[in-house]
């Protein structure tokens, strides 16, 4: 059995799995693969990122002598939960401020001697990272929407690297702060940079703070408040604005906020808190400014905003939506987009085009640099349609299809699938015309309680010789049965112990199973062909549409 093979058959871990296992923090994990040649190789990469088999993972932690005795940061983490109980934030600000101003409020002598003898080996910054990523692993295996996952982060700040780096860089939603201090990195090297950000929830903006000290940062401030109603930055105008919003909330403050002078775009609907917050971010961009905003797939084709988003691609500033894979959010699988703005410096200073990138496709560990078959360049007067719709999947597909190849495609298997119908369709002599099959009847009921019908199995299974699967299949789906399973009132009934399966010697059973078994292939060729024959209408319909196909010409 190949490795593929065995891996289909037994429990694959993601990194942060292995590192639970291990006792570790997913960043140890990290080094070892960097580090141990022999640490074992991803099979595939799932939601969360690479895929590793738990067998070979034991094998090699048994190896190395690693995971069998708890770390020191183990231990610290185990007496934090003990000291603050669920709220763990409050437990790493507090470690992260005592490493970084000295302050020994909310942990006692023990905590502090345990976190003095870890930051001698790993340093404040190591103490607190470490700490941090447990936190975070914890909220997202949690389905918290708090916390922005590894996974987006990492996409985030690649989609936001530029050849301009930013000297002011906005998170209004920073949460735990991870994404603010990730866009840190986009700066230029031994150069200033601000860093703002702000979050309704106080410990998390404490938390951001801390953090940002204990690793030596003197350049962050983060203030608390609810941003779409109370902006703590009002006159600030980022290079760099990055927001993972809070969009969960169906309450954002329309009704105080009616006159904000933010909505330069239109006022959003109640029910559009996602173009508030979009615009949000775009009034804090500064000319010639880029923002990059985290949208569920729904805000680019929703009836709701459709004004906004019309307005936005008019003004140019919309530059590209970007697809990104299921499962990078925290709070459910569906794929998000991440909608990139940039403030025109003048109102020509527009592209013309919006760049539409699908990477739906791509594992969610990447790589966020697009083939050319996941990109397309869409003409602003094509999107400013009825529905202004944004979602890259209609562009990209569409930009790359070859119709003619396609239809040609379709019109082949169409042609043989309708003469393989045609041959499939079974011939059968008269019966005598009664209605009914001559002869006495037993119950499927019987039957199982004879053991010779297994009730388990999706559709009931012959367990004998005695009884043919497909002779039994074929009665129980009979009209006759199927009244039989139906109520007066109309309501069928899915328990089919009541069908009643004819009586006959097993070599007329396969008679009737050999044609049951045909017209359930007819039947099945029969949908097949109605599904290709629908795609190739909608594909003949869109190809003539849009200058792809075109007529026969006329012969003289």
């Amino acid at each position: 059995m190949t490795r593929d093979a065995r891996s289909m058959a037994e429990p694959l871990l993601t990194s942060a799995e292995v590192a639970r296992l291990a006792g570790v923090t997913r960043a140890a994990v990290s080094n070892w693969r960097r580090r141990h040649s022999d640490f074992p190789q991803p099979v595939r990469s799932g939601s969360n990122g690479p895929l590793f088999p738990l067998s070979e993972v034991r094998a090699w932690l048994k190896r190395q002598n690693k995971g069998n005795e708890v770390t020191g940061e183990v231990r610290l983490w185990q007496a934090l939960r003990a000291e603050f109980g669920d709220d763990m934030t409050a437990a790493v600000t507090a470690v992260a401020r005592y490493l970084s101003e000295n302050d020994e409020a909310g942990i006692g002598t023990q905590i502090q001697t345990m976190v003095d003898e870890l930051a001698d080996e790993s340093g404040a910054a190591g103490v607190v990272a470490g700490l941090a990523d447990r936190l975070l692993d914890a909220e997202c295996r949690a389905g918290s929407g708090r916390v922005t996952p590894p996974p987006l982060i990492k996409a985030l700040t690649h989609l936001a690297a530029s050849s301009t780096p930013p000297s002011v860089i906005l998170d209004p939603a920073c949460g735990t702060g991870t994404l603010l201090l990730s866009a840190a990195a986009l700066a230029a090297p031994n150069r200033p940079v601000v860093l703002r950000g702000q979050d309704k929830e106080p410990g998390l903006a404490a938390l951001t703070r801390a953090r940002a000290l204990a690793a030596g940062r003197t350049d962050v401030e983060v203030e608390v408040g609810d941003s779409l109603r109370d902006d703590r930055w009002p006159s600030l105008r980022a290079d760099l604005v990055v927001c993972d919003p809070p969009t969960a909330a169906p309450d954002w403050g329309r009704e105080q906020l009616l006159l904000d002078p933010r909505w330069e775009l239109g006022t959003p609907s109640r029910a559009e808190n996602e173009l508030a917050w979009l615009q949000h971010c775009y009034a804090h961009t500064a000319p010639g400014g880029r923002a990059l905003i985290v949208m569920p797939t729904s805000v680019a084709y929703r009836k709701a905003g459709r004004r906004i988003r019309a307005e936005l691609v008019r003004r140019g500033a919309l530059t590209q939506v970007t697809a990104l894979p299921p499962g990078m959010s925290a709070v459910h699988a569906q794929p998000i987009h991440i909608w990139h703005l940039q403030r025109p410096t003048a109102p020509a200073d527009t592209a013309g085009h919006v760049r539409m990138v699908d990477l739906t496709t791509n594992a969610a560990d990447g790589p966020w640099d697009p083939d050319p078959a996941q990109v397309a360049e869409v003409p602003l007067i094509e999107l400013l349609d009825e529905t202004v719709d944004l979602s890259p999947g209609g562009y990209v597909g569409t930009l790359h299809r070859d119709y003619p190849v396609e239809y040609a495609e379709l019109r082949h298997e169409l042609t043989a699938l309708a003469r393989e119908l045609l041959q499939s369709l079974p011939e059968f002599d008269p019966g005598d015309g009664t209605g009914t099959v001559e002869g006495p009847a037993v119950s499927l009921a019987e039957l199982a309680r004879a053991g010779l019908v297994d009730l388990e199995a999706d559709d009931p299974t012959s367990t004998s010789e005695q009884l043919d699967t497909d002779f039994l299949r074929g009665f129980l789906h009979s009209p006759g049965n199927t009244r039989r399973s139906t109520s007066a009132s109309g309501t069928y009934r899915t328990d089919t112990r009541a069908a009643r399966i004819p009586q006959m010697p097993v070599e007329q059973q396969r008679r009737y199973g050999s044609a049951f078994r045909a017209l359930n292939e007819f039947e099945q060729r029969a949908r097949r062909l109605a599904e290709l024959s629908t795609q190739a209408l909608n594909l003949a319909r869109e190809g003539l549409g849009n200058g792809a196909l075109e007529p026969p010409a006329s012969e003289d």
